[in-house]
């Protein structure tokens, strides 16, 4: 006979663990954040790689992160401990911006 499963019961081969975290990557090239929007999950790690040949940041509003410069041909790493929706800049370029959602 088998067995019944009850309301948050697992299935066979499942488990309670949290997904494993994610890196994801923004490309900083021709003066644009590519993605312009990104979407990850607490606790994946974003990285900027900055392929412009002069510096950028990623500035949130609120100071939820800063890079502070990322010169031409590195990159800055921040992991999305914080859930919400963060819109961000560069503060040497303030006409480009993006936004992180952190789910």
């Amino acid at each position: 006979m088998a067995a019944l499963l009850g309301a948050g019961a697992l299935a066979s081969g499942e488990s309670l663990a949290a997904p494993e975290a994610r890196v994801h990557v923004v490309v900083i090239e021709g003066m644009q954040y590519t993605p312009a929007t990104l979407e990850v999950r607490k606790g994946d790690t974003v990285v900027w790689q900055n392929k412009d040949p002069f510096p950028h940041t990623a500035s949130a509003a609120g100071k939820v992160f800063e890079s502070g410069s990322i010169d031409a041909g590195k990159s800055w790493k921040f992991i999305a401990n914080t859930t919400g929706r963060f819109a961000y800049f560069c503060a040497f370029h303030p006409t480009m911006k993006g936004t992180l959602e952190v789910k």
